[in-house]
This record gives C-alpha cells, structure tokens and sequence, in this order.
C-alpha cells in the first residue's frame, strides 16, 4: 500500500485530461466538511444545495451561512439550486442529504446522472419502508449499484473541517471504486481505510445512532460513565447480531464503523443524537428539538427500522426497543429503566456465531 500522501496524489492529471469535477449533494455540516475534504484533489467541487441563501452564500463567499458557519471553504467550491447544473460536469456524486429525503433526491440525481458515475452515500440511516441500506436507496434510483459505496466513521462535521485528525472507512463492492472514492478524501488527517462489507458497514451506521439517543436519555436523568460504558458495550453487542443477521461480517463491529463511531456519537457534545438524548430525558420533543436546532435525528428514523428489522429476523435488541416504544409507543423514562434493569443477563455473547 502507498503512503497517505502517494494516495492523495493519485488525482486527474488536468494537463491531459478533462477538468476534474465532483458534485456534492447537500449543504449540511457533513455535506460542507466534506467539499473542503475533497477540493485540494480536483479542479471544481459542485455542491447542490434545496436552500437558494446557502448556495449564494457557498459561491459568493465560500461560507456556508447556515452550518460551520466559521469555516472557509477553498476556492474551487460553488453552489446551486439547480441539479442539472450541478450534475452536468460531475465524475463523482456524494450523496449528503438527511435519510428521510434520500430517495426523493436520488430519483432528481437520477434525471441528470451520466451512466457510469459512480456515487459514495455519506448518509447514515435507514428508510423504513422495507428497512433499506441508504446505498440500497440510491441503488434503486440509479442502477448501477456495483458502482455505489458507502462511507463511514466517527467523523463529526465541526472536527473535520478544523483539520483534526479522524478516519473512516468506505465499503462497496467494486475495490477500484472504493480506491477512487479514497483518493478523493483521504488527507494526512483524514485517514480512509477501506472494507467490502457494505452490509455491516452500514448497519453499524444505522444502529449506533440509537445506542446514542439511549446514551444521551441516560446522561439526561443523572446516570454516571460506568452507565454510559454499560449502553455502548451492550449497544455493540446489539448491533453485532443486527449485522450477523442482515449478513454483514460481525467484525466490522470492531472497526471505525462500528465501536469508533459508537464512541464518538455517544460521548461526543457535537452528536445530536446523544444530545437529542439528553433533551428528550429533559421534556423535549423531537419535534422542538429538530426544530430549534435545525438538524436531523437519523437515530430517531433508524429506530423504527432496525426494531422492524429485529422482529422480523427474531433478534434481541433491548436497547432499540426501548428507544422505539419511548419515542413511538409513550413508554415513561422511568418505566424504560425499570423494564432494562429487571432483565436477566444472558450469556454476554449471545446471539453471535463462534468459531470452535
């Protein structure tokens, strides 16, 4: 394997090429961090954006005035309303939308996409008709789904953008697309491995944001660290039989998808699922909540999807079925806990398949 800064490198030559041209779709906080990611690789960075402010904003001023709002994007950065426009030059797509408008804005990308474009989903979530994969989302709009990938990780927006250090992993089943989508991110500080689980990669995406919310109830009514060691322990081993059942690869679990974004999203002050957490604990609703924040819960979406899920395969996940009937069945915090805490402990790997 070459050095990080070989991989880095490895870009378009513009002396005998075309220019090179990436459209990143949304202006969130993870969609704008990653246009920085991307820019010092490529010649142009289109981002498409649903929000005319922002996109002025992105062109006029490379800063987005709504999210990371300190942050300077480089100078190869614009933005536009129009998909057409974004999509018309573009070799690559990263799809960062929130999960509920995924496919809605698949189906747009797919009017415009050139055949053979291939895409890397950033999203991190479940749609709940039929508790799809976002890479099987984008899949069903655009075909193609060997050139689809998937990224991964502990990765907070605000973080990545100041340039500290963080890593991820991206998934998919091509490896030379996976190596392209690399080579589009990957800096000294941000470190990119790579994996062929899709499946795991993105369970582990979608179920750690749950555990989260469950981290942030328990922060939310006084409970110590040795509980919060307790939820993200018993919520890995949770998302390990989710991904051993859908057929993912359980040590994926071990990984930066898994144990490495779990950590960070249930300690970290910049996961709004912990936080969102701590505010539902707290008498807030998600619908305030998302409200006066202007983000989205994924954990609060994944919930209901992962819950259909575990019944379906006859899955134990104590800790989804508790987040789920608190959010959609008004289970009380205190009779949550209650029904947690009168659980007798099972062997502590159940659930798992073991090797002799």
């Amino acid at each position: 394997m070459n050095s990080t800064q070989d991989i880095a490198s490895e870009i378009v030559d513009t002396s005998t090429h075309a220019p090179h041209t990436v459209c990143v779709v949304g202006t969130g906080s993870w969609g704008t961090a990653v246009a920085g990611l991307i820019a010092p690789h490529v010649d142009k960075v289109v981002m498409w954006s649903h929000s005319a402010e922002i996109a002025e904003s992105i062109t006029q001023t490379h800063k987005n005035n709504l999210y990371l709002t300190d942050y300077t994007l480089p100078d190869n950065v614009v933005a536009t309303l129009s998909m057409q426009e974004a999509l018309a030059d573009a070799a690559e797509i990263f799809f960062v939308v929130p999960s509920s408008f995924l496919r809605a804005t698949a189906r747009d990308v797919a009017q415009y996409r050139k055949p053979g474009t291939p895409s890397l989903v950033l999203t991190k979530g479940m749609e709940h008709q039929g508790a799809k994969t976002m890479t099987e989302v984008v899949a069903e709009e655009l075909g193609e789904p060997d050139l689809i990938c998937a990224l991964s990780g502990p990765n907070h927006a605000e973080e990545v953008c100041k340039k500290k250090v963080a890593a991820s992993v991206i998934a998919g089943k091509n490896p030379k697309i996976v190596e392209r989508f690399q080579r589009l991110v990957l800096s000294p500080e941000f470190r990119i491995y790579v994996s062929d689980d899709l499946v795991g990669v993105e369970v582990c995406a979608a179920v750690k944001n749950v555990i989260a919310i469950a981290a942030g109830l328990a922060v939310g009514v006084g409970q110590g660290d040795n509980t919060l060691a307790v939820i993200m322990t018993r919520g890995l081993a949770e998302i390990g039989r989710i991904v051993s059942a859908c057929g993912g690869d359980p040590l994926t679990c071990m990984g930066l998808a898994g144990m490495g974004d779990l950590v960070a999203t249930c300690t970290s002050p910049h996961s709004r699922n912990r936080s969102f957490g701590v505010a539902l604990a707290q008498g807030t609703t998600l619908e305030e909540y998302e409200r006066s924040t202007k983000m989205i819960v994924e954990g609060a979406r994944a919930a209901k999807s992962v819950y259909a899920i575990a019944q379906d395969k006859h899955i134990e996940v104590p800790i989804t079925k508790t987040v789920h009937a608190i959010l959609y069945e008004h289970l009380s915090l205190e009779d949550a806990f209650t029904i947690l805490l009168e659980r007798k402990p099972h062997e502590e790997f159940y659930g798992f398949q073991r090797s002799l």
